[in-house]
C-alpha cells in the first residue's frame, strides 16, 4: 500500500518530460529514473498486469517513502539531470558498475607542447582525449605497452621532464625523441599523438591509411628513417587487425549492447565495433537488479558512458527504452557531434544484437562454471585443514624489515578464490624494534584483531587467517587473538621448506593450533594454490611497502644535510618537483621556480651536482618499459 502523500504525487503529475526519484522513508534515494512524461511513465510501476514493473515496486514498496519529480524542458535535458543525480546520490536500485575507482581510462591532452599519455580513475570536463574505460591495471597496461612501442610519446612524468638535463633510456632504445632536452619538430611529434588517438579508438583502417600515405611521402622525400619508422606501425597495427573479426560491412563505429538475465543475476555484453570491425567483447555481471528491462538497458548506458566510455557513431539497443531521444541528445553532446541510439528490427544490426546477446549468455556459463568450480576449491580447503566454515575469506600477513629497520607489515586478503585489494592492509611497526620478528608480529596482529573484535566496518575478522612462517609466528597469532579474548578465530602457519635429502624441490607445509606435524600441501592442489597465493601477495606487499618507506627516509636525509634548507623548502620541492631524483637534476632556475631562494639554490645545487650529471635511466631496456607504465599510472 502507497503512503497518501506519495497516492497524491501520483494524481498530480504533469505530461511533461522530466526526472524522478523514490526515495525511502528516511529520504534516501532508492531510484532516480527519466521519463519522456512524468505522468505516464511513474503511473506504469504502480498498475496492474506489468510483471517487469511489478517485480521491482515489490521491492520499493516495502521501502518508497516519498517520491520527487523535476520537470524539465525535453528529453536531452532529462538526461543531464538524471546523469546528475545519479551520480549525486549514487542510488541503490540503479546499476552500478563496480565502484568507479575501479575503471581506468587512458588520458592524452592534445594541447599540451608535450602530450603523454597517463591513466586517471575519473575523466574530467578539461578538454582532454579519454580512452576507456578499461576494468583492470592489466589491461590499460597492455595498451600502454602497445602504444610506448609503436608511437614515439615520451612516458616521463612532467617535474621529471622539466628537470632532466640529458635523454634517458627511452630515447636509446628509439621509443621517444626527448623533446625534454633535443629539439624535436613539434608537428612530427604531434602527427603521432594523432595516430595513437586512432590506434585507442580502435579505428584501425583509417590508421592503415594514414600510415601508408606518411610512408610513402617519408619515402619520396629521402627520409628513409622515417619511412622505416612508419613502416614498423603499420606492421604493428595490422598484426592487430588481424585478430579482429570483421562484423559488418559498414565502416561505422558501434556499440552494440546484449543481456540475459536469471532472476536478479544480469550479464550484459558491449561489442565494439569500429570502422566495421570487432575490436574487442567486454562483459559485465550486474548482481541484485530488480529492475524492468527497458530501466536496466538505459541505466547502464548511462553508468557506462559516464564512467569513461567511448562514445560510438551508433548505440544499438536490444529493446525501447524510455526518454531515447534525450539520451541519444546527451550523448551526442557528451561526444562533441550528433549519434545514433537504435533499436534494429531487421538487417545486419539485428545480427550483430544476436551476436552481443550470445556473448552475454557465453559469459555467464563460463561464470557460473567457475563459480562451482571456487565451491570445490574452497570445500577442498575447508576438508585439508578440517576448518568449521567454508574459508570465503582469506587474510594472510608478513612482517618485513632490512636489517632491524623499516620494519612494516602487510596483510593482503582473498574473497571467494580472487586477491581482494579492497581489504588489504599496511602497518608500520612503531614498538618492536632491533630484528624482533615476533614483537613485530604480535604488535601487528594485536593491532589488527583489535579492530576486527571491536566491530569496526572494514575490519570483520576473516574466515582463516594465515601467518607467513612456522610454529613460532603461528603461536604469536594465537597470544595476539588470546590476550584480546577472540575465540574461534581459525589460525594457521604457512612455511616453506626445502625437502629433506638436499634436493631443491620446496615443500609446503601449514601448522594448525594444537597440532603437532604440519600438513603438507601436494603440488598443483587447490589448497596450496590458495595459500601460497595469499602468503606470496603478502610478501610482495611487505617487501613494497619497505622499500617505500626506505625510499622516503633517504628521500628526507638527503635534504636534511643540506645548510640553510628548511623544512619548508624541503617540503615545497619535494611538492613541486614530486622527487629527490627531480631535485638533483634541477637547475638553478628551476629549483628558485619551485621554491628556493637564490642562496639555498646554489647549496642544493652544489651537493647535488655530481649526482645531476649522471644519466637516470632503468638497468635495462626491460627496466625502461616497467617505469614508462608506472610513469602513465601517476594522474596529473
Amino acid at each position: 500500500m502507497l503512503p497518501e502523500h506519495v497516492q497524491q504525487k501520483l494524481d498530480a503529475l504533469p505530461a511533461s518530460p522530466g526526472v524522478y526519484l523514490f526515495k525511502d522513508r528516511a529520504g534516501g534515494v532508492l531510484y532516480v529514473g527519466k521519463a519522456g512524461s512524468l505522468r505516464s511513465r511513474v503511473r506504469s510501476y504502480f498498475q496492474a498486469g506489468n510483471s517487469d514493473d511489478r517485480f521491482f515496486i515489490s521491492y520499493l514498496e516495502r521501502e518508497l517513502g516519498d517520491l520527487e519529480t523535476f520537470v524539465v524542458g525535453n528529453e536531452k535535458e532529462a538526461a543531464l539531470l538524471e546523469n546528475e543525480l545519479i551520480k549525486q546520490h549514487q542510488p541503490r536500485y540503479n546499476v552500478k558498475l563496480r565502484d568507479d575507482k575501479d575503471f581506468l581510462s587512458i588520458r592524452i591532452q592534445p594541447e599540451d607542447a608535450w602530450p603523454r599519455l597517463s591513466v586517471v580513475r575519473r575523466p574530467k570536463p578539461d578538454g582532454a582525449r579519454y580512452y576507456g574505460p578499461y576494468d583492470s591495471a592489466t589491461s590499460a597496461r597492455q595498451t600502454l605497452r602497445q602504444i610506448n612501442r609503436f608511437f614515439k610519446l615520451r612516458t616521463c612524468r612532467d617535474t621529471d621532464f622539466r628537470a632532466r638535463v640529458r635523454p634517458c633510456l627511452q630515447y636509446q632504445i628509439k621509443r621517444c625523441p626527448a623533446p625534454c632536452v633535443l629539439e624535436v619538430d613539434r608537428d612530427a611529434y604531434g602527427a603521432q599523438v594523432d595516430l595513437a588517438g586512432l590506434f585507442l579508438e580502435g579505428k584501425h583502417d583509417q590508421l592503415v591509411d594514414d600510415l601508408e600515405r606518411r610512408m610513402r611521402d617519408a619515402a619520396d622525400a629521402q627520409d628513409y628513417e622515417q619511412a622505416a619508422v612508419y613502416r614498423d606501425q603499420l606492421r604493428a597495427v595490422e598484426r592487430v587487425r588481424t585478430t579482429q573479426r570483421i562484423a559488418t560491412v559498414k565502416a561505422v563505429d558501434q556499440d552494440v549492447i546484449g543481456f540475459v538475465r536469471a532472476g536478479d543475476q544480469v550479464e550484459v555484453a558491449l561489442l565494439e565495433v569500429r570502422d566495421g570491425h570487432l575490436k574487442q567483447v567486454r562483459t559485465f555481471d550486474l548482481k541484485g537488479v530488480t529492475l524492468p528491462d527497458d530501466e536496466l538497458v538505459a541505466s547502464f548506458v548511462s553508468e557506462y558512458y559516464r564512467l569513461g566510455g567511448t562514445i560510438p557513431d551508433e548505440l544499438l539497443l536490444p529493446l525501447e527504452v524510455e526518454a531515447a531521444e534525450g539520451m541519444e541528445a546527451w550523448l551526442g553532446e557528451e561526444r562533441g557531434k550528433k549519434m545514433k541510439v537504435l533499436v534494429p528490427q531487421r538487417g545486419p544490426r539485428v545480427r550483430l544484437l544476436e551476436m552481443a546477446k550470445e556473448n552475454a549468455e557465453h559469459a555467464y556459463r563460463e561464470k557460473a562454471r567457475a563459480k562451482e568450480n571456487l565451491e570445490e576449491r574452497l570445500q577442498q580447503l575447508q576438508k585439508k585443514l578440517r576448518l568449521p566454515i567454508l574459508p570465503r575469506h582469506i587474510e594472510c600477513v608478513d612482517v618485513s624489515h632490512l636489517g632491524g629497520a623499516d620494519t612494516v607489515a602487510a596483510i593482503t586478503a582473498i574473497t571467494d578464490g580472487e586477491l581482494d585489494k579492497s581489504r588489504y592492509r599496511s602497518f608500520r611497526v612503531k614498538k618492536a624494534s632491533g630484528g624482533d620478528d615476533y614483537g613485530a608480529m604480535y604488535e601487528v596482529l594485536s593491532r589488527r584483531f583489535r579492530r576486527g573484535r571491536d566491530e569496526e566496518e572494514g575490519w570483520e575478522l576473516p574466515d582463516l587467517f594465515v601467518v607467513d612462517g612456522g610454529k613460532g609466528q603461528l603461536n604469536v597469532a594465537i597470544a595476539a587473538a588470546r590476550d584480546l579474548g577472540i575465540e574461534g578465530l581459525n589460525l594457521a602457519g604457512l612455511a616453506k621448506e626445502r625437502s629433506a635429502g638436499g634436493e631443491t624441490k620446496v615443500v609446503e607445509r601449514v601448522f594448525l593450533p594444537g597440532q603437532k606435524n604440519a600438513i603438507v600441501l601436494p603440488e598443483r592442489s587447490a589448497p596450496r594454490h590458495l595459500l601460497t597465493l595469499a602468503r606470496d601477495e603478502a610478501h610482495r606487499r611487505s617487501n613494497q611497502l619497505r622499500l617505500k618507506l626506505g625510499k622516503r627516509r633517504r628521500l628526507k636525509s638527503g635534504l636534511d644535510d643540506i645548510p640553510g634548507v628548511g623544512p619548508k623548502t624541503r617540503a615545497a620541492l619535494l611538492k613541486r618537483l614530486g622527487s629527490l631524483k627531480a631535485v638533483t637534476q634541477a637547475d638553478l632556475e628551476a629549483l628558485q621556480e619551485a621554491g628556493a631562494n637564490k642562496r639555498q639554490a646554489e647549496a642544493i645545487h652544489r651537493t647535488f651536482h655530481g649526482a645531476a650529471a649522471a644519466p637516470d635511466v632503468p638497468a635495462d631496456a626491460a627496466d625502461a618499459e616497467r617505469a614508462a607504465l608506472e610513469n602513465a599510472f601517476e594522474e596529473p
